[in-house]
């Protein structure tokens, strides 16, 4: 049997705020040695879109192999140049080949994760993505 999700119901800012308590959960998760995708689960379940544990989880690690040192993340309010790049990653206003310049394979890969993240947070695809 297969469970369909539909898309989340989050206006613009709802999204951007999971998006960066995701990076902050998984940035904490990893440094602490605590199981990644059961804290993203905790994290996500409370905003309904417990499904983006997994998927969130592959994009920030493809992320980071392919910028090649650790996704930074920013404290409170101010969000670091990697949550921005995120974020603009996953809206469209930014092209993964114009932020992180890394290895064809590995663009490929995150690319396929972007498009996915897209997909379960309702956010129109850019096929371009996958041809850069």
């Amino acid at each position: 049997m297969t469970r369909h999700f539909p898309p989340l119901n989050l206006d613009g800012v709802a999204c951007r705020t999971v998006i960066v308590e995701g990076a902050r959960c998984w940035r904490k998760a990893r440094d602490t040695g605590q199981a990644v995708q059961p804290s993203l689960y905790q994290m996500f379940v409370s905003h309904d879109c417990e499904m983006l544990a997994p998927v969130f989880d592959s994009l920030m690690s493809l992320c980071e192999n392919a910028l090649g040192r650790p996704v930074v993340i920013g404290s409170a309010m101010a969000l670091s140049e990697d949550e921005s790049m995120l974020l603009g990653l996953l809206d469209g206003s930014r092209q993964r080949c114009t932020c992180i310049d890394c290895l064809t394979e590995v663009a490929a890969s995150l690319d396929c994760a972007i498009t996915s993240t897209q997909i379960l947070i309702g956010t129109p695809t850019r096929s371009s993505n996958l041809l850069q």
